[in-house]
């Protein structure tokens, strides 16, 4: 009797084995096979999975490193923006500077949840990277603000960021010679104010740019440049997993708001996002979709920073984030109800389709490129 249990559980272990094999030669030949279908002029790729309503665009490379770069970065402004946005002489404190959340070791964030500004207090968005900001249609998480230089002076002012009083401000820098010749060498006018610094600060900002990722050589025809993976998990962005949608053209963003289901309505984290700003219910939980471009280096993620991993946010996603759709009769009786998007459907992805996603986001992150900081701040 021992002889044959032993004898079928030898059996079944083989087919066991056998069919596990021909699972994954099945999905080997898959992922070969979409491999395939993208290792070709991105014009004949598959056409990617878009709702009718989505006005989209099809993916980009970054351009290669602008041959004028340092020359841009030694033009006078730039170097006055620059000293500016690192010189915490721009706070009440003089402890907090614009890098304090902006820091270029950190994708220019500050891989925390939530920022820690003036006297210790703690911010309630997390800091968003300042990478291609120059491309932004809009600024801040609820895009309150169009323009770098609105976009500058607001943390500056903020008593949670940086509690500058803006009338201190001038007379502060005024007072040192350095920033003086800075000023004159970057406006032609030894007279300045505010409005100065900002486009200072505007003119540093613009230069923070993404480098290439080995997503954009192989957009360029380096075919070897990304893995069997990491191609199965660009078909999958662009089709089953639906981000397509949202995250799409050179920047793998939409420029748009959704609420994606994060708005924690009446609970400790609420925060009703674009709404604040336009006043219209239908706004509510709305949140800017952000660039991935180098997403893998810019965690914590989504717009309260409580994401750290990325598989779970895949899996959030593979969800449906359906965590605050009203019912029309909750609509009715509270016109302030969130709705989540309904471009967040279920995905069905399974684990392997989560994991060659996650590859993709590895695939898109460029390496960090580490500005240096100014050696010594004007201060003579």
């Amino acid at each position: 009797m021992r002889v044959l249990i032993g004898f079928f559980c030898c059996v079944f272990t083989v087919l066991l084995l056998s069919f596990g094999n021909e699972q994954m030669n099945q999905s080997i030949q898959k992922a070969d096979t979409i491999a395939h279908l993208y290792k070709k002029p991105i014009s004949e790729w598959p056409k990617p999975t878009i709702d009718p309503s989505v006005n989209w665009a099809e993916f980009q490379s970054l351009p290669k490193v602008d041959s004028n770069y340092f020359e841009i970065m030694e033009s006078p402004i730039v170097v006055l923006g620059k000293n500016l946005f690192f010189d915490p002489i721009l706070s009440g404190s003089n402890q907090i500077s614009c890098s304090s959340c902006h820091h270029p070791q950190s994708s220019w964030a500050d891989k925390v949840s939530t920022p820690i500004g003036h006297d210790h207090q703690q911010g309630t968005r997390n800091t968003p990277s300042l990478l291609n900001v120059y491309a932004r249609k809009t600024l801040f998480w609820d895009g309150r603000e169009r323009a770098l230089e609105a976009q500058a002076l607001s943390p500056i002012e903020a008593h949670h960021e940086m509690n500058m009083n803006i009338t201190e401000l001038i007379p502060k820098l005024k007072s040192i010679r350095a920033y003086n010749q800075l000023f004159l060498a970057a406006f032609d006018d030894p007279d300045y104010s505010v409005p100065e610094v900002l486009k200072a600060l505007g003119a540093f900002q613009r230069t923070i740019k993404s480098r290439r990722s080995r997503f954009d050589e192989f957009l360029d025809g380096n075919y070897k440049a990304l893995s069997v993976q990491e191609i199965e998990g660009l078909h999958l962005f662009r089709t089953k997993a639906r981000c397509m949608n949202c995250h799409n053209g050179q920047f793998l963003t939409d420029e748009d708001f959704h609420n994606i289901g994060l708005t924690y309505y009446k609970r400790k984290y609420e925060d009703l996002g674009r709404y604040h700003i336009t006043g219209k219910p239908e706004d509510v939980g709305k949140f800017r979709t952000p660039s991935l471009r180098d997403v893998m280096n810019t965690e914590p993620w989504m717009h309260n920073g409580m994401f750290w991993n990325m598989t779970g946010v895949i899996n959030i996603y593979n969800s449906g984030m359906q965590m605050n759709t009203a019912t029309a009769e909750e609509k009715a009786a509270d016109p302030l109800h969130p709705i989540t998007d309904p471009l967040l459907q279920k995905l069905h992805l399974t684990k392997s389709e989560v994991a060659a996603i996650v590859s993709f986001m590895e695939a898109i992150t460029a390496t960090s490129y580490h500005m240096r900081r100014p050696e010594r701040l004007p201060r003579d």
